[in-house]
This record gives structure tokens, sequence and C-alpha cells, in this order.
């Protein structure tokens, strides 16, 4: 097993070194237009109003083109994604996380459970999250974004790491997902959601 994470992390590094310099030569204007459907589920700008569906805006790029690779090469699957992404190029993929990137995100709620978000601060602390994450939860490089999601989308993609229906791509989240309790979860998603 640790064989099989250490290839996967060697694949991920020469797949970021051959992708991130064109990451760099996206069109974010022509994925505006190239995105307009996207926009149906993930919101204008990718500012999402579904709690379950992910928002794009100010995602880094390299995070969103891994995304709509693992749906277009069906390692990551999902009713909607995988149909909407079989047939995407490369370039049409870098175009459309170079236009989410630049968007702003959208305002986030003020917490309605302040004594669940100290808490799932505290478990962000324990876990190190930060320390991919960034302080800021804004995110770097192929690392999401936490900032700025909603509550219950991040409570199910934790539930999700742990029962490995959602892919991870290096096994980082589905081992740092393991020792969660449900309750743990629904407090990282209260502090998380909190940050804009």
């Amino acid at each position: 097993m640790t064989f099989y994470r250490g290839a996967i992390a060697a694949a991920l590094a020469l797949q970021f070194i051959a992708v991130g310099p064109a990451a760099l030569a996206a069109d974010a204007a022509s994925g505006k237009n190239k995105a307009q459907t996207c926009l149906a589920c993930h919101g204008e700008g990718g500012r999402s109003v579904n709690p379950f569906v992910p928002s794009l805006a100010g995602q880094p790029p390299l995070y969103v083109y891994y995304q709509l690779l693992q749906f277009r090469d069906e390692r990551r699957k999902n009713p909607i994604m995988s149909p909407v992404a079989v047939g995407m190029k490369d370039a049409d993929m870098r175009d459309m996380a170079a236009y989410f990137a630049q968007e702003k995100p959208a305002p986030v709620s003020p917490a309605s459970n302040p004594e669940l978000v100290k808490a799932g601060e505290k478990i962000a602390q324990v876990f190190h999250c930060a320390s991919c994450h960034m302080p800021d939860y804004s995110g770097q490089n192929h690392i999401a974004r936490l900032a700025g999601q909603q509550r219950d989308y991040l409570a199910l993609q934790l539930r999700g790491f742990k029962t490995g229906s959602r892919p991870d791509i290096d096994g980082t989240m589905a081992s740092a997902a393991q020792p969660l309790s449900d309750q743990d979860i629904d407090s990282m998603a209260g502090y998380l959601s909190s940050f804009e």
C-alpha cells in the first residue's frame, strides 16, 4: 500500500510539472464561455446556492482541472458530472478552471452555532488541515479551497473520504478522515464553512 501511494504521488508530481506551465497558458475569457452550462448547478460565477453542490469561484485552477480530469477519466464518478466531463478536452478544462479561479467567492453567512465552529477549529488544528489547505483555507495548487463552501457540502465530502465513496488522488484525505466521528465531521464542516 505504501508503494502504491508513493507511485501515485510520483505520478502526480510528474503530472503537475507537465500541467503547471500549461495551466498558466489557459484562457479565462474562453473558459467563461465554455463554463456557461456549469452555472446551472454551480451558480453564477461558480458561486453555488445549492448546499450540496460545490462553489468553484476562487478555486485553485489546478484543483478544478484535476477534478474535471478525474470525472472525465472515470476515476471520480457522479451521475451529473461524469457525463458532462466525458467529452472535455484538456484545453477546455484548463480554460474553465482559469475562469472559475478568477471569480470572487460568495460571502459566507454568519455561523449559526459558535460552539460547533469552536469544536471544529480544535479538530482542524489537531489534524493540521491548514498546512495543506492554507491558514485561510483558500487552497493551493491541486488542493481545494474550502473557504466559501457550504457546510452540508463539506460534511458530505468528509463522509465520502471516510467511507471511500469520494475518491482521493493520493490517499491523504481518506487517511485524514478515518479517525473522524460523525460529530467531528459536523464540527469541521461548521468551522470550515465560516471562512470566506
